[in-house]
């Protein structure tokens, strides 16, 4: 399920849902937990050896203990193993038992009164890329469930804002209330499939403790992803995990591959926006729109892209009523000063440079390792086309685009093309990218403008169970968002020549752009 040319790569293809365990996966209470747990047992054994008169107990070891005795585990599964394992037998007693009662149950409440007051006054920490991987599975149709024997659940989910993430949670209320069994026994996981309706082997679970990973592997789920905690990799793997990492970020996340038709077949945006809506139905609309092309027609020369009055009318029109992001391959503050409007999301350079409507920039770090030979390889492109008549490089922050548009000679565009290849060849780590009369030297990083419509999703906590999210181009590029988009959202292609695409629907010029949101604005 996670092996994808030697990358680990959920697919929507082989992946009905994810589920994921709490603590150590999204919140990192983990300490909040070991500081409980010591103040509990040794708190416990202390009064027990001045009771009974006995040698005294050693300390409860938070970096041996824990892991090995209350970790992953139900509270009162935890008191158990642990007192176990000094000798010490205690009575059952009840859920009800108030924490200063010598049973295993009260050991376990006195436990959770010291974790509930140290979470009050301190919160829950959040682990990095966890929200956002979440957001990316949501985005392509990938089911998504919470499974932990925690207790606490409710209090924790709600210490970091996420409450209403997801819809199935099994938490250590309910495994109590219908009996399941404790980790390693996958009775937890097998619970929240079914209640997603997904079969196991469709689906994978994400754990960081061991014992949540061998309940994955006995459940015979269909991946068990292992988050690395204290370099604990190959205890991981050997006990059930399918791959293991340090953040779940470096997990890629595919939807089903889109439907591909010709774009003289779709049917016209302007005549289908009562199906558009009725296909958002209670969400709200989010709009991701390419400039060129899009929203002005292209021309002989990047700077004579200058948007209409009347288009930029309907653009404030429709910004008033949904989200709009302008996602385009031009610099972000070319976009931005072409745009000349406040309060919507710009996303330049494919995506490499994000600006939000309050001004706060989201930069991909990835790509500013290559600005040193952006800079050589324009320098080159700029010599090998001095005599070509027509040839223009634009340098971009984070690629240069070379446009043929204005050369007439088929052998100075062939000359032209051949310069390209021959100086990305000669520079590791480019690629060339093709648009309309242009070539882009670009990063080769997994990097494009479905990339960064997820991205923009995920960073901006746009809920694909509460967005419908609608991008609008018209150039090759914008396929990579017409198929990010497949499964949750919808893509809309401005048409210059019959060609395959996989938007869903199709406009026949900018002149119909602004046609459909001036419709949409009335019909909304």
């Amino acid at each position: 399920m996670l092996d994808h040319d030697g990358a680990s790569v959920l697919s929507r293809e082989t992946c009905d849902a994810v589920i994921f365990d709490l603590d150590g996966v999204i919140t990192d209470t983990a300490k909040v937990h070991a500081w409980a747990w010591k103040r509990t047992f040794d708190t416990y054994l202390e009064a027990r050896t001045e009771r009974l008169g006995t040698p005294p107990e050693p300390p409860f070891n938070i970096d041996r203990d824990y892991k090995e005795y209350v970790d992953g585990k139900p509270r009162y599964k935890g008191v158990r193993s642990f007192l176990e394992s000094r000798g010490i037998d205690l009575p059952e007693g009840t859920p009800e038992d108030g924490p200063e009662e010598e049973t295993v149950c009260g050991v376990g409440n006195c436990k959770n009164t010291l974790f509930n007051r140290r979470l009050g006054e301190k919160g829950a920490d959040i682990i990095p890329g966890a929200i956002e991987f979440i957001y990316r599975v949501r985005a392509q149709g990938i089911k998504t469930a919470l499974v932990t024997s925690s207790r606490n659940c409710a209090t924790i989910m709600e210490s970091i804002g996420m409450s209403d993430l997801f819809s199935i949670t099994v938490d250590g209320l309910e495994a109590a209330r219908l009996n399941l069994k404790g980790k390693p026994e996958a009775d937890a996981f097998l619970e929240a499939a079914r209640r997603l309706r997904v079969a196991p082997a469709r689906a994978a679970i994400v754990e960081d403790a061991i014992s949540g990973v061998q309940a994955g592997r006995n459940g015979g789920f269909g991946a068990v992803i292992g988050v690395v905690h204290d370099g604990n990799t190959e205890a991981l793997m050997e006990n059930g995990a399918t791959v293991v990492v340090d953040r779940l970020t470096e997990i890629e996340v595919e939807g089903p591959p889109a439907p591909e038709r010709m774009t003289d077949e779709l049917p016209s945006a302007l005549e289908s926006i009562a199906d558009i809506l009725a296909t958002a139905g209670k969400r709200k609309l989010a709009f991701f729109l390419d400039y060129d092309g899009t929203m002005t027609p292209i021309v002989a020369r990047p700077e004579l892209a200058v948007m209409a009055p009347a288009m930029r009318n309907k653009l404030k029109a429709v910004a008033g009523k949904w989200f709009v992001a302008v996602v385009s391959g031009r610099d972000l503050n070319d976009v931005k000063g072409l745009v000349q409007m406040d309060g919507l999301t710009y996303a330049g350079s494919h995506g490499f440079d994000i600006e939000r409507p309050d001004g706060t920039k989201i930069e991909a770090h990835q790509g500013a390792e290559f600005l040193p030979v952006l800079a050589e390889v324009e320098g080159k492109l700029r010599t090998g086309t001095e005599e070509i008549e027509g040839a223009l490089i634009e340098r971009k922050k984070f690629s240069i685009a070379v446009h043929y548009r204005l050369v007439e000679s088929d052998d100075e565009v062939a000359r032209m093309d051949a310069l390209v290849d021959r100086t990305i060849a000669e520079h590791r780590g480019l690629r060339k990218g093709h648009g309309k009369k242009v070539w882009e030297v670009q990063p080769d990083i997994k990097w494009h403008k479905g990339k960064a419509v997820l991205h923009l999703v995920e960073t901006l906590k746009l809920d694909p169970e509460k967005v419908l999210p609608v991008f609008v181009g018209d150039d090759i590029t914008d396929e990579d968002a017409f198929r990010a988009l497949a499964a949750t959202g919808l893509g809309i292609v401005v048409k210059d020549d019959n060609r395959p695409t996989a938007a869903r629907y199709a406009l026949e010029s900018v002149d119909e752009v602004e046609q459909f949101f001036d419709r949409l604005v009335d019909w909304a």
